[in-house]
């Protein structure tokens, strides 16, 4: 029996964690849960599992939790709050594995602490390898800690990787959809509305994370977790389009063969095998795992179009720099976001804002996770002040 804390249990990845556990009693048990700031999903989670300890995001919602689990005849059930609850919950002793789900940068400080604790980490957010990712695997090689991605594309290049040596390794292909836009003409980017972007022809998701899938942002952060992932420069990190993302990632040998990981499009699959290795797990029991092989009927792949999609490209020049320039990118890229959503600045302002950024990013590595918090708040300062600037000018 594993044991279980889930970091983001009320986000989608932290319910299909759960949704496994439902469906594999005996195996996996959610013994400490970080719910953020939705309430409702928090009390209901402590009364479906009963786990030792719930985090949530502020002293009040702690209260008010507290109170409706004494309301309800709850009991035995610790209630923490902020981000010294998450490093409570990520470092519990009674922890086997630790699902690290809390979208942002949020959930870094917590992660680095299970690794230093020597849990072993499903990884399913991505700024934590993109902000701090040389910090948490000289971490994680430092406590032999295994870190799992439940990325779908870093899951399926996890499993390819089993064919062949490190070595024998010549270049990792991730796959993405090319989002709702790979077809768009490029004179009508400048006009794109926030509700166009938020339709994401594969995957339900949040809205960070839709917008980067649309700008092809999420592609680019991934790039930067498979350099840190499997330690590859961004040149053997390629991309291509893949809009039935049946295929989720592929990799490819030195001796021409391409190994490449099909599944449904369900994160309770990366999530079962993150959890379930070094052994594969019968998926009967979680229903919809199964692929239907007619599925394969037609596979389409292009290469990205770099003008259509800028962020990718922005993504590999911060690769091949690292550091400061990898922190920059995530913090510019979230206040970006979130202006566009606001309506604040158009679809194309949201490279705009991050190239802007990255120019004005000192060069640099962070030698702690409180620098890397420096940095962050840094780039989010000055993407503000780009931002400002960008609307000034349009007055």
């Amino acid at each position: 029996m594993k044991k279980l804390a889930i970091l983001g249990s009320t986000g989608s990845i932290g319910t299909s964690t759960l949704s496994i556990c439902e469906s594999f009693p005996d195996r996996y048990q959610p013994i400490a849960l970080a719910a953020g700031q939705n309430l409702d999903v928090a009390f209901a989670q402590c009364e479906r599992w009963r786990p030792q300890v719930i985090s949530i995001a502020t002293e009040e919602l702690a209260g008010q939790l507290q109170q409706r689990l004494k309301s309800a005849g709850i009991t035995g059930i610790e209630v923490v709050h902020g981000t010294a609850g998450t490093v409570h919950i990520a470092t519990l002793p009674a922890v086997d594995f630790v699902v690290s789900a809390i979208v942002g940068v949020a959930g870094l400080e917590a992660t680095y602490a299970a690794v230093k604790a020597g849990k072993t980490i499903g990884l399913a957010n991505k700024e934590c390898l993109v902000a701090a990712g040389e910090l948490i695997m000289a971490a994680a090689k430092e406590h032999n800690v295994a870190l799992l991605p439940i990325d779908s594309e870093h899951n399926a290049v996890h499993q390819c990787m089993s064919g062949g040596t490190p070595r024998e390794v010549q270049q990792v292909w991730l796959t993405a959809s090319g989002g709702p836009f790979r077809n768009t003409p490029l004179a009508d980017f400048e006009h794109i509305t926030p509700a166009q972007a938020l339709k994401h022809p594969t995957w339900v998701m949040g809205q960070r994370i839709t917008i980067d899938s649309a700008t092809m942002m999420n592609k680019g952060f991934e790039v930067i977790e498979a350099c840190r992932l499997f330690s590859l420069p961004p040149a053997q990190v390629r991309v291509t389009i893949h809009p039935q993302s049946t295929v989720h990632s592929m990799v490819e040998f030195i001796d021409g063969s391409i190994l490449a990981q099909i599944s449904v499009t369900d994160m309770r699959l990366p999530i079962l095998y993150a959890l379930a290795y070094p052994e594969r797990v019968d998926a009967t029991p979680a229903p919809g795992l199964k692929f239907d092989l007619a599925k394969l009927s037609q596979l389409d792949f292009s290469a990205p179009d770099l003008n259509r999609f800028p962020c990718l490209r922005l993504a590999y020049e911060a690769a091949e720099t690292g550091g400061n320039a990898c922190i920059a990118l995530n913090a510019a890229d979230e206040i970006a976001v979130a202006a566009f959503l606001e309506g604040r600045i158009p679809f194309l302002g949201i490279p705009r804002t991050i190239e802007q950024v990255l120019l004005q990013t000192p060069g640099g590595h962070p030698a702690s996770i409180s620098h890397v918090l420096e940095a962050d708040l840094q780039a989010r300062v000055t993407a503000r002040e780009v931002i400002a600037n960008q609307l000034a000018g349009v007055r």
